[in-house]
């Protein structure tokens, strides 16, 4: 297994991780009648468990690049230090992301997310141009 394909399993047991964090806060705030109703009205989370919300979904986005990008260093065989320092980058900054958007921690929540976009970006262009991104 390539570094990239093992950091991409790592962030996808982080999204696992995301959903507990989610699901419990979201729980606490309304309630485990509406967790398990049929959700035919939208619930509205706010404070810190609206914010794992928005957290956990932003991650899934991520996370489908990420995905991509790791597929093609992949089937390209395209590796080098500097694809396996982005995959290393990108789940940092996914691990980082969740306290600093939790607790609402500006600007520092969207330079963090900035740090993996740019790592991914820098991935797909690598693959592309043999790794002389």
């Amino acid at each position: 297994m390539t570094t990239e394909l093992y950091i991409l399993t790592l962030a996808a047991l982080l999204q696992y991780v995301q959903i507990a964090l989610y699901s419990v806060a979201g729980n606490a705030q309304a309630g485990a009648k509406a967790a398990m109703g049929p959700r035919d009205q939208k619930i509205e989370l706010t404070g810190v468990a609206g914010r794992l919300q928005r957290a956990m979904n932003n991650h899934f986005e991520g996370l489908i690049l990420f995905g991509i990008a790791v597929v093609v260093v992949t089937l390209s065989d395209r590796s080098s230090a500097l694809t396996q320092a982005c995959a290393h980058a990108y789940l940092i900054s996914r691990v980082l992301f969740i306290p600093a958007y939790a607790q609402g921690l500006v600007p520092w929540r969207s330079l963090i997310w900035a740090v993996g976009f740019l790592a991914t970006l820098i991935m797909l262009l690598a693959a592309l141009f043999g790794g002389a991104a």
